[in-house]
Formats: structure tokens, sequence, C-alpha cells
């Protein structure tokens, strides 16, 4: 299982709803296109940053590490955010 961390920058959310609607569009993006669950997991009451969690459950850590980049790229590709800060973990 794997757990890509990310810390993000939502440069044009001027209030919390406009921070939700992005993520909300992300999260979902991420689950309909690489089956993996993802949340927000920190920094809930700041409009413009945000703490999400991205996991993958395989047996296979290739096709983890595959899929977490493959989330991590369509995350960066995103002109609505900036990643600051990317971790991968290994559970």
């Amino acid at each position: 299982m794997g757990l890509l961390s990310l810390d993000l920058h939502i440069p044009d959310s001027n209030s919390l709803k406009d921070k939700r609607r992005v993520l909300r569009r992300l999260l979902d993006q991420l689950h309909d296109q690489y089956n993996v669950s993802a949340a927000e997991l920190g920094d809930h009451d700041i409009w413009r940053r945000s703490q999400i969690g991205i996991v993958c459950l395989s047996n296979d850590r290739a096709h983890t590490e595959q899929v977490l980049q493959s989330a991590l790229g369509l995350v960066d590709r995103d002109p609505r955010l900036e990643v600051l800060q990317a971790t991968v973990e290994w559970l």
C-alpha cells in the first residue's frame, strides 16, 4: 500500500467554498480515473492551502508506484493548483 501526501496551494480560491469546489472535483477525478482513495487531511480552514492524501492498495509495489505517479501527474497538470510538496510512504 502506498500513500501519496500532497501539500497544495490554490491561488485563485477566495473562500472555503471555492476551495471545496476545486478539491471535490480533484478528488472525484482521482477516484474515477485511478481507482484510489483520496481525502483532504489538513489545512481545512485555510482558503488557499490544502493537504490531501491519496492511497493505492495493491500487492504489486510497481503497480502502486505507477498509479501514484500518474495521480501526481494529474494533480500537477491541474491549472487551479500548485503542488508545494509531494511525499510517498510505503505502508
